[in-house]
């Protein structure tokens, strides 16, 4: 009888880690693409400062993070187009 219950508690111990392993990941959240090169003049209001790099929010709503050379004078909330590394605040609309 002892036979038989190790041997039953060592086969649903090993079928509890055989479904365990075949679970999936977990699903990714959506983020910003990542930092690259600028080649192309970006359009936004600044989401997030993180050291030289800013998340942009596009006009169609999508998140973009650039490397920039200096972010002196930026803050969250600020339109600004971002060419060749250099973030130009664009002034405030009337």
């Amino acid at each position: 009888m002892k036979k038989f219950m190790a041997l039953t508690l060592a086969l649903l111990f090993a079928f509890a880690m055989t479904t365990v392993s075949f679970a999936q990941p977990p699903a990714a959240t959506p983020k910003a693409e990542k930092a690259a090169p600028v080649k192309a003049e970006i359009k936004g209001a600044i989401t997030k400062i993180e050291g030289k790099k800013l998340t942009i929010r596009q006009a169609d709503g999508k998140a973009v993070v650039v490397d920039i050379k200096d972010t002196k004078g930026l803050k969250v909330g600020d339109n600004v187009t971002v060419k060749d590394g250099i973030a130009v605040k664009e002034p405030a609309k009337k």
